[in-house]
């Protein structure tokens, strides 16, 4: 069972709980997420089964997109509404300065991220830090917001919608703009509506219905391994050289000829597929298409990533 499966995670369950869930409704041993989800939030959460596992080191890279609500005048210490208030403000600000102070993080920023997060310093995770009252310096770290959008101001609250680099705390965007408004803000409700090529159109409710019919709806919208990876060029091979693949063969210049490879730069992904269209394997060019011609067919073009055992995807 070679596949991923997009999931609505429900609000109040982890992303640890919801990957439990779904090896449970489908018997499988191995699966993963893309890509933590605070218990509070809800939304796109992408589940990797057993080969498919391999897989998210390329899709946790993928850019987000979130639909978030803010709470003016609210600070608490895990900056979202499952921590413990630690500060009120009665300090009014208009539509206008909202606006206007949300407008700035747009581009690329610095972000210290929360002290209750899973990130690690120094092999502990920072929430572990934080139980035990201690709060290690921790380095901003750079995101890039793509555009935010505010869809309402009905105070207290500002709904926004916002797409993100990997790594972006959409909480800490929220508490650095009530500071920055001199209100003080938290983030009271989060829906993550994409991540990379998984969109909430694609999203499987875990919710009101039995196991056996969750199983086939599970099974029915399973994306295959190669059409998980949207973003890589795809190249055909044969069994043949399929099988060298997976032996440990790079890909040399003499292989890649036989492919039309139009505008491959380096540092590009690609994905070789068999003829079933089944994943292969995963590489990053290391020639461009346009330096190929002329050169020593044995040069190695692409430096192999990932390979893929199997069959059955």
């Amino acid at each position: 069972m070679n596949g991923i499966v997009v999931i609505d995670k429900p609000a109040g369950l982890t992303s640890h709980d919801v990957v439990s869930k779904v090896k449970k409704i489908l018997g499988t041993r191995k699966a993963g997420h893309t890509g933590t989800l605070d218990p509070m939030a809800t939304g796109v959460l992408p589940v990797c089964l057993d080969e498919a596992t391999k897989l998210a080191q390329f899709l946790t890279a993928e850019n987000k997109t979130y639909r978030a609500t803010m709470l003016l005048g609210i600070e608490t210490n895990t900056q979202d509404m499952d921590g413990e208030v630690i500060k009120k403000s009665d300090r009014m600000v208009s539509e206008k300065e909202i606006r206007t102070v949300l407008e700035r993080f747009v581009g690329k920023i610095k972000q210290v991220p929360p002290a209750f997060s899973a990130l690690k310093h120094k092999g502990r995770r920072l929430y572990q830090y934080a139980r035990a009252g201690e709060f290690p310096d921790v380095a901003a770290r750079n995101v890039e917001i793509f555009r935010l959008e505010v869809l309402d101001i009905s105070f207290p609250y500002v709904t926004f919608e916002m797409d993100c680099s990997k790594g972006t705390y959409v909480r800490t965007i929220c508490s650095d703009a009530g500071k920055e408004m001199g209100c003080g803000a938290c983030l009271s409700g989060l829906r993550r509506l994409r991540s990379g090529f998984f969109t909430e159109a694609m999203a499987v409710s875990l919710e009101d219905d039995s196991p056996e019919g969750k199983k086939k709806e599970l099974l029915l919208k399973m994306l295959t391994m190669a059409e998980s990876l949207q973003a890589f060029t795809a190249i055909k091979v044969s069994e043949a050289t399929a099988d060298k693949l997976k032996t440990g063969f790079q890909p040399d210049v003499e292989m890649m000829r036989q492919n039309v490879l139009p505008f491959l730069a380096v540092g590009d992904m690609v994905k070789f597929v068999n003829a079933g269209g089944d994943l292969v394997a995963v590489a990053e060019m290391l020639l461009p298409e346009s330096g190929m011609a002329g050169q020593d067919g044995k040069i190695q073009a692409a430096r192999m990533l990932r390979v893929f055992n199997h069959a059955n995807q």
